[in-house]
């Protein structure tokens, strides 16, 4: 028989995954499972100056402590808005890549089942953006459950 114990979903913000997040804490409750929810934020990029330009003074460091203490925020807003208070939560933030970052949280807690958004991206945007889910699916240590962008 089918059984989760533990659940992982990672958002981005989009609509497409909160549709998942929804996915995620529906079948929570059905299993009674833990939910984990977790958000990754791209780090700051960072350009090579030319000899001779002087410096500049930006500290980025600083910067990606504020990213990570709004999108905190924004991360405990929308389990708020998408998880039922009866499922037991746990919200994690990372910064990196969300490929990498979304497989290394799987293999460190072990879920039963990822659930995560598909784009529907194609041709050059795909070529360009990459697919998240699609690199998920093909390095996950467990099973992974799409919801695709439409309806």
């Amino acid at each position: 028989m089918l059984s989760f114990n533990k659940i992982l979903c990672p958002v981005d913000f989009s609509e497409p995954s909160y549709r998942a997040l929804r996915t995620a804490d529906e079948l929570a409750r059905r299993y009674g499972a833990e939910l984990h929810v977790l958000h990754v934020v791209l780090p700051v990029p960072l350009v090579e100056l030319p000899p001779g330009s002087g410096t500049v003074a930006f500290d980025v460091k600083k910067y990606e402590s504020e990213l990570l203490e709004s999108f905190g925020k924004s991360l405990d807003s929308t389990i708020s808005a998408n998880v039922k208070p009866d499922v037991k939560v746990t919200s994690h933030l990372d910064m990196g890549d969300p490929a990498h970052e979304i497989v290394a949280l799987a293999e460190k807690i072990r879920p039963d089942v990822i659930v995560i958004a598909t784009h529907g991206r194609t041709g050059l945007r795909r070529f360009f953006f990459g697919s998240v889910a699609e690199a998920v699916v093909r390095r996950a240590p467990c099973a992974v459950l799409t919801i695709p962008a439409h309806d």
